[in-house]
């Protein structure tokens, strides 16, 4: 591993050289250099398949290359030439694995048996599926209640595989579906829905060619989805604005290399993809975004009286919107001092950034988890909504709300039915179409999920992808809830920590990849996903499954389904043989897919629509609604100010430079400098010194929290950063543990993971999993 274990300065451009570099060592790396080439040529194509990372969209650009870096990192990840089968868990005893770090344990290669946790032995032994059915179903079948199962989802999941699911858990009789939604854009779905009455995006991909400026905030696509610093850089180049809001100074929001024009590359030019960049207090962007309402209403008032051209949209306002009046006085009510000590940025900071907004005829506004991850979540993007609709920014042209969202397909999922607080029309559909009595009460999120396993009310956990005991809160709880279940069964492609954290029963069922060709009886087989801007389209795997036990997360649900329900409500091996059977059920019951084979032959795929885009808003009123919410108080937490303690800095997790949500492709984080290590946090160097180290020296993170519980993580390097005083941030999923499980958004139980109150104290000892135990 090159520079294992070193930090420093990272002068260039984001992708470039650098991501070529990335690319080539994945490549080959995987072991199966040849087939890759292949599949990543494929990547993002007609007729090939989607990508696994993102859920960033089709762009309409031609050739070859149509992924990025951490794209190909995926492809490669998952088409590795390593394999993990009975002999690897016949050599490996569960507490050995459970020593390893989580790099370690990914980079062991695919799952290729249906394997059982033998207690006794401590190790995973081979079971057959129709065992493996057989025992799912048992437990199942002898719960007092179907509300006593746990059934979570990854946004990896098809939406075939969805659809099934939620079809399936339902008919058992429960709306248990905690899932990787509630753990990040929760808040943009019911802050949107509020107030344009649809929770997903109003942008599709050509409206970023035609915006006059574009508002990135608490985003980092650099990393996250690195093929939106694209039109990012176009927009800048054409004249647009794109105005930054993130703390950190994140190198895909400053410049960027192209990897596909070869005069860049060889003059070693790049571009930039800001013509702004603020850097508000975390928690700060409602307060940001109160401020630049607050000057357009002050030269709204002082257009009036000069007899000048309105600030504000006042046709818009008048045939589309409810509330104005309420959310005006909110917004005078809110004094500039609140908003300047909240937002961390200046008065003037705040007067560019609206002067910015007020000058562009059409914007956009994309956000990520740095806005959904705290506990005034909601409030803050109906702020951002009421922002928009002020110059009716909405519904017209390169114009419009873009929440990015993160994994594949997780968009997809929720349109699914994937959702534990499903709407009655889907319950309905569902009712009609398949002649069975749906469950209406709420199910479970992810927190209440996990409340339950620890409360001993639910017993089984099945998890259809994804690492959910190192993707949620509260790390330690969540492994001691998850170990009191009778029965706990992962649906994976690579090991993965989770399934060492077993009920007293434990099944690892290894699935096909999105890489992979699925046959089935009646031939190959494509599956669906949705991207970010409501595409739907449609994926076929280019290579051999890595093992012949493997089976579709189609397959093995309705394995699961028919062993325990038997054929109900629907002949589960017959809509297996050939998927458009499960996609004419999908057209049967969600809207938007009527026709959706037919649909599917159209190149690139097809939109579902967007009412609010039409200016048609599925609200109460009719109309798009301004929603007035006072700024937060405070933003610490009660919990943390009834210990009486004052915090050293407030924490933000994310994600590293080789990182994709859980999976770790590496342990370099390019973009900031840090080589072969995961175990960091980045602090001012000012603000280290007033704590009383220096750079480098080895610290314990310990959140605040009052609830008599202790959270820590023990040897963290400091690493001095440009970073705003009073912030750090550092990765997850080793800093999980600090977010306590009772800290979460209100409305949406998401974890407060981008808003932690630590102090950090001399390391007691350096006790974490070694990162590169390769």
């Amino acid at each position: 591993m090159s520079d294992k274990g070193k930090v420093k300065e990272y002068a260039g451009p984001a992708a470039g050289w650098g991501a070529l570099k990335s690319v080539t060592k994945s490549w080959l790396g995987s072991e199966k250099p040849v087939k890759n080439l292949r599949a990543m040529l494929k990547t993002n194509q007609n007729s090939g398949f989607d990508c696994p990372g993102c859920a960033w969209g089709e762009s309409p650009e031609k050739g070859l290359v149509k992924f990025c870096e951490n794209g190909a990192k995926a492809v490669n990840w998952e088409s590795t030439g390593r394999y993990v089968g009975p002999r690897f868990f016949a050599e490996h005893s569960v507490s050995q694995l459970a020593r390893q770090s989580d790099y370690w344990l990914e980079y062991q290669g695919r799952l290729t048996h249906p394997m059982r946790y033998d207690a006794n032995s401590d190790h995973y032994v081979e079971t057959t599926w129709d065992e493996a059915f057989a025992l799912i179903a048992k437990h199942l079948q002898r719960l007092d209640s179907p509300d006593q199962a746990e059934f979570y989802t990854s946004g990896r999941a098809s939406n075939e595989a969805a659809f099934l699911y939620q079809l399936f858990v339902r008919a058992f009789g429960t709306n248990n579906f905690p899932d990787c939604s509630n753990m990040c854009h929760e808040a943009s779905g019911i802050g949107m829905t509020d107030t344009i009455g649809v929770g997903k995006g109003t942008v599709v991909f050509d409206d970023l060619e035609k915006a006059d400026a574009i508002f990135v905030i608490g985003q980092n696509p650099g990393t996250n989805h690195p093929r939106m610093l694209e039109p990012l850089r176009e927009a800048v180049e054409r004249g647009a604005q794109v105005v930054c809001f993130n703390p950190l100074k994140e190198r895909g929001l400053e410049r960027f290399q192209h990897p596909q024009h070869p005069f860049e590359m060889l003059s070693n030019g790049s571009e930039p993809t800001n013509t702004a960049y603020f850097r508000p207090a975390l928690g700060g962007d409602m307060a940001v975004m109160r401020g630049i309402a607050k000057f357009l209403l002050q030269w709204e008032r002082e257009a009036q009286q000069a007899g000048q051209p309105a600030v504000f949209d006042h046709q818009f306002l008048q045939q589309h919107t409810v509330g104005l009046d309420d959310y005006l006085a909110q917004v005078d009510a809110t004094s500039w001092d609140q908003i300047v000590e909240q937002s961390g940025l200046s008065l003037s900071d705040i007067q560019l950034a609206a002067d910015m907004y007020r000058r562009a005829e059409r914007v956009i506004m994309c956000w990520a988890m740095g806005v959904t991850q705290h506990r005034h979540s909601v409030p803050t993007v109906q702020e951002i909504a009421n922002l928009m609709l002020l110059r009716g920014n909405v519904g017209k042209p390169g114009a419009g709300l873009s929440p990015v969202r993160g994994h594949s397909n997780v968009q997809g999922d929720r349109t699914m039915g994937i959702d534990e607080q499903p709407p009655a029309w889907l319950l309905d559909a569902l009712e009609q179409r398949f002649a069975f009595k749906v469950p209406r009460q709420h199910g479970h999120n992810t927190v209440r999920a996990i409340q339950a396993m620890e409360d001993q009310y639910a017993n089984v956990f099945i998890g259809l992808g994804g690492n959910f005991v190192q993707a949620t809160p509260d790390t330690p709880r969540t492994h001691e809830a998850m170990r009191k279940c009778d029965l706990t069964v992962h649906i994976s492609t690579k090991l993965n920590r989770s399934h060492l954290v077993t009920g007293k029963e434990a099944l690892i069922l290894p699935c096909l990849g999105r890489t992979e060709v699925d046959m089935q009886a009646e031939g190959p087989q494509g599956v669906t996903v949705e991207d970010t801007f409501s595409m739907v389209h449609i994926s076929y795997g280019q290579l051999p499954p890595g093992s012949e036990h493997l089976r579709s997360e189609p397959a093995i649900i309705a394995g699961m389904a028919k062993a325990t329900l038997g054929n109900h409500p629907i002949d589960w091996d017959n809509v297996i043989a050939h998927y458009d059977r499960i996609r004419d059920l999908i057209a049967d019951t969600i809207p938007g897919f009527a026709d959706f084979n037919a649909k599917l032959q159209q190149p690139g795929g097809f939109h579902l629509g967007n009412a609010a885009s039409e200016r048609r808003w599925n609200t109460a009123s009719g109309k798009a609604q301004f929603k007035p919410c006072a700024l937060p108080k405070q933003l610490i937490n009660e919990g943390v100010t009834a210990r009486g303690d004052k915090p050293d800095l407030i924490l933000q997790t994310m994600r590293s430079h080789d990182q994709y949500n859980t999976t770790l492709y590496g342990l370099d984080d390019r973009y900031r400098g840090v080589f072969g290590l995961r175990e960091v946090i980045f602090v001012n160097e000012e603000e280290i010194r007033r704590l009383g180290f220096a750079p480098g020296d080895k610290v314990d993170l310990v959140s605040l929290w009052d609830d008599g519980r202790e959270r820590r993580v023990s040897g963290f390097m400091l690493v001095a950063y440009d970073i705003p005083a009073g912030q750090a941030a550092a990765y997850y999923p080793e800093t999980n543990p600090l977010v306590p499980l009772d800290s979460y958004g209100e409305r949406t139980f998401t974890p407060t993971s981008k808003f932690i109150a630590i102090k950090l104290e001399k390391a007691q000892e350096d006790n974490t999993i070694p990162s590169a135990a390769l």
